[in-house]
C-alpha cells in the first residue's frame, strides 16, 4: 500500500503505480472474502461506506437497461458490521455451511474524481460459490462501481454499486458479499 502522508491528504501517485495499488486493493479484498476473514475485510471500509445492489430492469431492444429503486441490497457500515457479527455465531442459518466462494476480479479502470484523494473504480466481478457437498453452484457476474478514498495514506472502500448481468439472481440467498 501507499506510505502514509502528511494529514491524511494523498497526493495521487503515478498512473502505473495508481494501477498497482488499486488492483492490489481489489485482489487482497477479494482473498479476505474468500477466506472468511470478514473482520479484516471492514477494516477495508470507509465510516460513510455505502454498498448496494440495485435490481436490474430489462427494457426493449432499443432502451438500455437500468436498475430500478429497488436493490437486492443497500447497506452502511453498522449494517454491514451487523451481517459480519452475525456470521460469526451459530444463526446464520444462510451460511450454515459456509459457502465456499471465488472472487474474479478484471477488466480494472481507474478514473480520477473531483477530490484529490478519491478515485472510480469499475471493474468486472464473477463469483462462484458453493455450499456443502452439493453438485450445483452459483455463478454472480456483473461491474463494480467502486469509489476508493485514500485515507491516512491507505486505500479504503468509501463507495459501492454492483450491477450484476442478471436480472432474476439464481440463487439460494445473498448472503455474501461480492
Amino acid at each position: 500500500m501507499m506510505a502514509e502522508r502528511a494529514e491524511g491528504i494523498c497526493p495521487m501517485p503515478n498512473r502505473a503505480e495508481l494501477d498497482r495499488e488499486i488492483q492490489n486493493f481489489l485482489y487482497h479484498e477479494a482473498e479476505l472474502l474468500d477466506s472468511r476473514k470478514f473482520e479484516q475485510w471492514l477494516e477495508l471500509l470507509t465510516d460513510d461506506i455505502t454498498y448496494e445492489m440495485p435490481v436490474r430492469v430489462t427494457r426493449e431492444r432499443d432502451h438500455a437497461d437500468t436498475h430500478s429503486e429497488m436493490a437486492h441490497f443497500s447497506e452502511d457500515r453498522r449494517t454491514l458490521e451487523l451481517r459480519v457479527k452475525r456470521l460469526a455465531t451459530g444463526y446464520a442459518w444462510a451460511e450454515n455451511p459456509p459457502s465456499r466462494t471465488r472472487h474474479f476480479v478484471s477488466n480494472i479502470r481507474i478514473e480520477q474524481t473531483a477530490k484529490s484523494n478519491e478515485v472510480m473504480v469499475r471493474s468486472n466481478l464473477l463469483v462462484y460459490r458453493s455450499r456443502g457437498s452439493s453438485t450445483q453452484a452459483d455463478l454472480i457476474s456483473g461491474e463494480r462501481i467502486d469509489f476508493l478514498r485514500s485515507v491516512e495514506g491507505r486505500w479504503k472502500l468509501a463507495k459501492r454499486t454492483i450491477m450484476v448481468d442478471q436480472t432474476v439472481l439464481d440463487t439460494q440467498n445473498l448472503a455474501i458479499f461480492l
